[in-house]
């Protein structure tokens, strides 16, 4: 009578090991839910957080932080949040409060804590001089040393509702810091010594913290958050003449008719420069060249 073969010691040992190495499935951390205002936000957000991480955003592509108004799908799905990134956009002034109401336990993090904003000007290219419009800049993510305050907030932020990720988000953020260094260094670079004080002109001033650390100027079409008035053009296209602006920028959320009437009075085209773009880095890279470009 035939015995049924038995498997050898070593078998059984190599099928334990396998069993012990292979991943256990069902037992991942469930990512920390997070939402942001605006998109460039979830960037940050992922390069610390990473894998542990769920982002929603709040400022759908095309919308405006100024006015936005979250859509009724995005208040349900606040109630799941378990921390919420402020970065100061206008829109948070008056739903922040709201959003705190909605979900108690969720914690609040103003990412843009320790900056000092400045106010936003409206250039004046008869006298050349800038004119405060009064209300701060909120486009404090267009400068990459800037973000290195923001990304801080984050960090501690990530902290403080998942301990349990600390060491991974430490390591994340400290490679997000040397990228940003580089990116940093990068467009340094590419703005030489003889293209620095140099002018730009876009319809909205959202640059105005990436001129202010790479030493350009930036001219705004939009007059303290209006349209220029008819005497306000002419003179927006004399300076324009006068200094060799030929590409005027724009950006989705804006309309495009002052700029456009500049552009065809001065022979100039108009190109976009997103603020509010997901891919950040590349984004930031791409509008650098093209200032640097269009510079006399």
């Amino acid at each position: 009578m035939k015995t049924k073969a038995r498997p050898s010691a070593a078998i059984l040992l190599t099928f334990l090991i396998s069993s012990l190495l292979a991943p256990v499935h069902g037992v991942a951390a469930t990512p920390v839910k997070v939402v942001v205002s605006i998109l460039p936000q979830k960037y940050f957000l992922q390069k610390i957080g990473g894998e542990f991480v769920d982002v929603s955003v709040m400022v759908l592509p095309g919308a405006n932080p100024a006015t936005y108004e979250p859509k009724a799908r995005q208040m349900a799905a606040l109630t799941k949040a378990k921390i919420y990134f402020a970065i100061g956009v206008p829109f948070e002034k008056r739903w922040l409060p709201r959003f705190a109401k909605f979900n108690s336990k969720m914690v609040i993090v103003h990412t843009e804590e320790g900056i000092e904003k400045v106010a936003m000007k409206s250039f004046n290219p008869g006298s050349r001089k800038s004119r405060s419009a009064g209300i701060k800049d909120p486009h404090v993510w267009l400068s990459p040393p800037l973000v290195m305050i923001q990304a801080r907030n984050i960090l501690r932020g990530l902290v403080k509702v998942d301990r349990e990720h600390r060491q991974v988000y430490e390591t994340n953020y400290k490679n997000f810091i040397l990228e940003l260094v580089n990116l940093d260094l990068e467009i340094q670079d590419m703005i030489s010594a003889d293209k620095a004080g140099g002018v730009f002109m876009v319809y909205h001033p959202s640059w105005g913290y990436f001129a202010k650390t790479y030493g350009l100027r930036q001219v705004s079409i939009e007059m303290e958050g209006k349209e220029p008035s008819p005497k306000q053009l002419e003179t927006l296209i004399r300076f324009a003449i006068n200094e060799g602006i030929n590409v005027i920028f724009v950006q989705p959320e804006f309309s495009t008719k002052s700029a456009l009437t500049i552009a065809g009075a001065i022979k100039a085209k108009v190109a976009p420069a997103d603020p509010l773009a997901l891919n950040w880095a590349d984004n930031l890279r791409k509008v650098a060249r093209e200032f640097v470009s269009a510079l006399k």
